[in-house]
């Protein structure tokens, strides 16, 4: 592994989380796919021999859990999800070079080696814990199996995270209040023999492998919680019949229940699929020892919720195993729909398929997801928002730049005329280039859109001002000159936008008479000169109507109200069953010092207006005393806005930055109950008062 700039010497692999076989594909899964995709595309592009690899996730109790429901072997039950997904990924023009899963022979094998070896180098050891029990039915439940506290924040949380709250992973035996997610019963705890990892003897090495590892930011900082304080060791077992066993009991009848925690074999298909790309195309092509134990550049692309598996136990495995560190690690923030999260319950989402069956390109989605605020940001989808970004930056400058002018050439010249390109071009082609390294080397996916977009938007302003249908008969040289020039950035953007849009840019290739596919081309291809002939092009892109943006809303609302018509008629509660937002309990309390972290100040709204495209959502600019912050916040529909013009409201000032609608808030407004009572101060406190 280098530090140095893309491309380097060293071969690079791309991986993305795996997918968990258990359930359909949403636009929302595919955000992490799609980025890995576009990043291995770009990549190759600037000479980087770069694989894109993953596998699908086979193990772990909620495969088992509904694979029992549906009275089919949990193999069974998984794969069949997996061979969706190997379907659908290239339906979105995701080109993995390998896509395994994690209970095939490859990766069984590499993570009993792996396993092994961490025993060998005295890394793994044996311990009591305590064990969640369902006493009746006498069976221990495996940490999927139960929901109770989450010991360190009291929210609920699930048997191995505080999917709910703080977000930690959670060890066997340390959720508080369990209850078995089977039979309802209160569980109990019993001593069980299990397999421990020592992470904490590895502390000094992490804490030195955050400060290389690139990436995004969060991965990067949230890491630093576990691996500067009291760095715990991790039980790698769990008791359950569905997984890898645990090396030295797989043919053992004596042996106890005991398998691999799904987290030990899932990152090893990292390496597993890229071994296999190795068997299939031959290591004179592709050296998976050289990436995986020499000196590779490894990037992955994940969730942000999974950050601590990839950035602690992973990197701790690989250094005890002898195989290299990884390079990079991007982790996505969450897509959220119509402002508030997927819910596949209750069919608050737009399916992978339900997404092609309407008829849109899968670019446009890809463009969408990559493209739509920074990569560790929460990104939200909605219809209206679909459509504004397709209708202006795709048919408005990308596709009415390209179209017009393959137009004028090929009616006018019958492709490219016989000139060659301007200097102010050639420039503005190569500073477009540069900025495409750059965002590469920054994994910025959103930069290198917007090189392409720029340089599209260039192009337009290019063309208007020289106004070349003017020229044919006045200025006939400068006339070909001019249209020269367009059919060369025509040519750059297709390069440019290979990665985002990998479907259009080969069209567009085609329409400009290339040879072969564009994705085949360099990125110095960009300022190859166009081949010549080419007949009259096709537009790329269509607009997307008013309409058709009702109907998707309308189906989308149909939907939820099935599923929820559905939820209602199959679940009945009594009134001792239910609870409610105003239930306050003691599992809801924070400590002292939990309060005190929160930074709550004194504001005055100085402006408001709404934000394009938004039912709910305001733009507020608020004075805190020091500065006067952008906020975002969900008035629209529940205050005269005119009315809001200093107003005193209370203000999170050290909240994260997030990105709604695309545009930045920095803070958050508190408001009480469902119409939004804006909290005030009684007296005259001034903006900046910290309230105590």
């Amino acid at each position: 592994m280098s530090h140095d700039d893309y491309p380097t010497d060293n071969p690079a692999v791309v991986t993305c989380g795996l997918p968990y076989a258990n359930g359909d594909l949403h636009i929302g899964h595919l955000r992490t796919y799609v980025s890995g995709d576009v990043l291995s595309r770009a990549l190759k592009q600037l000479g980087q021999q770069t694989a894109f690899v993953s596998g699908s996730d086979m193990h772990g109790t909620p495969v088992a859990v509904n694979a029992e429901k549906e009275g089919v072997s949990p193999r069974e039950f998984a794969l069949r999800h997996h061979e969706q997904y190997e379907a659908t990924f290239p339906k979105f023009n995701i080109e993995f070079d390998n896509y395994g899963h994690t209970d095939d022979e490859t990766n069984t094998e590499l993570t009993r080696e792996i396993v092994r070896k961490l025993d060998e180098e005295g890394y793994i050891y044996e311990k009591e814990i305590k064990v969640a029990w369902d006493p009746v039915e006498d069976d221990p439940l495996p940490d999927r199996y139960v929901e109770g506290t989450c010991p360190y924040c009291g929210e609920h949380a699930r048997g191995d995270e505080c999917d709910e709250g703080c977000g930690r992973h959670l060890e066997p035996g340390e959720i508080e209040d369990p209850t078995s997610t089977l039979t309802g019963n209160p569980a109990e705890y019993r001593e069980r023999e299990h397999k421990f990892f020592r992470v904490s003897d590895l502390q000094e090495y992490l804490q030195g492998f955050i400060d290389r590892l690139e990436g995004t930011s969060n991965a990067q900082n949230q890491p630093r919680e576990w691996i500067e304080g009291e760095l715990q060791d991790w039980c790698i077992s769990r008791d359950m019949d569905w997984g890898i066993d645990y090396p030295g009991n797989e043919d053992d009848e004596n042996a106890d229940d005991l398998v691999l925690y799904v987290w030990v074999d899932a990152p090893i298909e990292y390496i597993a699929s890229t071994k296999q790309y190795t068997e299939r195309v031959g290591a004179d092509t592709y050296d998976w020892e050289e990436v995986w134990k020499d000196s590779g550049e490894i990037i992955h692309i994940i969730g942000r919720d999974i950050i601590q598996h990839h950035t602690v136990f992973w990197p701790a495995m690989l250094r005890v195993a002898d195989y290299n560190e990884p390079r990079a690690v991007m982790a996505s923030g969450f897509v959220n729909l119509n402002d508030k999260g997927f819910s596949t319950s209750r069919n608050r989402a737009v399916w992978a398929d339900d997404y092609l069956d309407e008829g849109f390109d899968p670019d446009l989605l890809r463009y969408y997801l990559s493209t739509t605020g920074g990569f560790e940001r929460d990104v939200n989808f909605s219809w209206e928002q679909f459509q504004e970004r397709v209708n202006g930056e795709l048919v408005g400058t990308f596709g009415n730049f390209v179209y017009r002018s393959l137009l004028f050439a090929a009616r006018n010249y019958d492709g490219a005329p016989d000139a060659e390109a301007s200097d102010e071009v050639r420039h503005r082609i190569e500073s477009a280039v540069d900025d495409f390294a750059e965002a590469v080397n920054g994994y910025s996916l959103k930069d290198i859109g917007d090189a392409a977009t720029a340089l599209a938007a260039f192009g337009n302003e290019y063309i208007q001002r020289n106004e070349p249908w003017k020229l044919t008969d006045d200025d006939p040289e400068k006339a070909e000159q001019v249209i020269y020039d367009c059919v060369q950035l025509s040519k750059a953007l297709a390069v440019l936008y290979a990665p985002l849009l990998p479907g259009k840019a080969d069209a567009l290739w085609s329409q400009l008479g290339e040879d072969g596919s564009v994705h085949d081309a360099t990125i110095d291809d960009a300022l190859a000169a166009p081949r010549g002939d080419f007949g009259e092009p096709d537009e790329l892109f269509g607009k997307i109507e008013d309409e058709r943006v009702e109907e998707l809303n309308e189906k989308l609302q149909a939907s939820i109200a099935a599923a929820t018509d559905d939820e209602e008629n199959s679940e009945t509660m009594t009134d001792e069953e239910s609870t409610t937002e105003d239930e306050l309990t003691s599992n809801d309390r924070i400590s002292f010092d939990e309060f005190q972290s929160l930074d709550l100040r004194v504001g005055r709204i100085e402006s408001a207006e709404p934000i394009e495209g938004a039912d709910a959502l305001l733009r507020l600019e608020a004075d805190i005393g020091s500065e006067t912050r952008q906020i975002v916040a969900g008035l629209k529909q529940l205050h005269d806005v005119d009315d809001l013009e200093g107003k005193k409201i209370v203000v999170v000032a050290n909240l994260e930055k997030a990105e709604l609608f695309g545009v930045e808030s920095d803070g958050m407004v508190l408001a009480a109950g469902e119409e939004a009572d804006l909290l005030t101060t009684h007296g005259d406190a001034e903006p900046g008062t910290k309230i105590k």
